[in-house]
């Protein structure tokens, strides 16, 4: 990570960082989504995560089929080591700064042939914070490119701020279609770092290969959530550097029964 990478993540609000993962730790945490997905459908948690929505015809999106559980964390080790690996650290200082947490993580798993699309869409809305620093980090299992679905981004929308959405989960996809959207072709191993408020999705998967990412949320330590929306246990978890605010070093939960 130089800073001519960290400047072309401010003007665009992505970066693609080729090779952050070796092919082992890809193996891991091929193995480990494998296994999430199996134990899933033994305790019947594994229904269909494709979005809805006019953007396809209904029965093309009958056809469609994706595979996401949040928190992996939680679910196997090595998605915690990835969260925190060297290499991720390393970028995710360059970006956001010393002070790095954890906000959530997840998979998303688009079979071959019919793996969902993504409608274009900002990540803001499901969690808004006041700074803007929060971002994605989106780890490649398996390499991408159009053919099965690989992420697509408009350059420099972060700038235009909050978008209103439909359903507050995707934008008109008349004015927005996917193919507004730059490629970003990447290798197993490598991760796609971008702004919650950088426009971004996905098409179909069409081709006979699945495509495997493995999502990781994080944001400055400092940055607060404007709205009490998306939290859970662990958020916060520390990645690199301190928290500035030992009040808020935790959420405030309490076990109900």
């Amino acid at each position: 990570m130089n800073q001519a990478d960290v400047q072309f993540y401010k003007e665009n609000g992505y970066l693609l960082v080729k090779g952050v993962f070796s092919m082992q730790e890809v193996e891991e945490m091929r193995a480990a989504v494998e296994s999430i997905i199996q134990r899933a459908a033994r305790a019947k948690a594994d229904a269909n995560h494709a979005w809805q929505g006019d953007y396809l015809e209904p029965e093309q999106l009958k056809k469609l089929v994706l595979k996401g559980f949040h928190d992996v964390h939680y679910h196997d080790a090595s998605f915690t080591r990835a969260a925190t690996h060297p290499n991720m650290v390393k970028a995710l200082n360059g970006i956001i700064g010393p002070n790095v947490q954890l906000h959530h993580s997840k998979m998303l798993v688009k079979p071959p042939s019919n793996g969902a699309a993504f409608p274009m869409h900002q990540d803001y809305p499901y969690f808004p914070h006041r700074d803007h620093s929060m971002l994605a980090a989106s780890v490649h299992l398996d390499d991408a490119d159009m053919e099965n679905g690989c992420l697509c981004v408009v350059p420099g929308s972060h700038k235009q701020g909050p978008m209103p959405h439909v359903g507050a989960h995707y934008l008109n996809h008349k004015e927005h279609p996917i193919s507004s959207g730059t490629p970003c072709p990447a290798q197993a191993g490598d991760v796609l770092f971008f702004n919650y408020l950088t426009i971004h999705g996905s098409d179909v998967n069409k081709s006979p290969r699945t495509r495997r990412n493995v999502l990781f949320q994080y944001r400055d330590a400092s940055d607060v959530p404007t709205e009490n929306v998306h939290f859970d246990w662990g958020m916060g978890l520390m990645v690199s550097g301190e928290n500035p605010d030992f009040s808020r070093a935790r959420p405030n939960y309490r076990i109900v029964e």
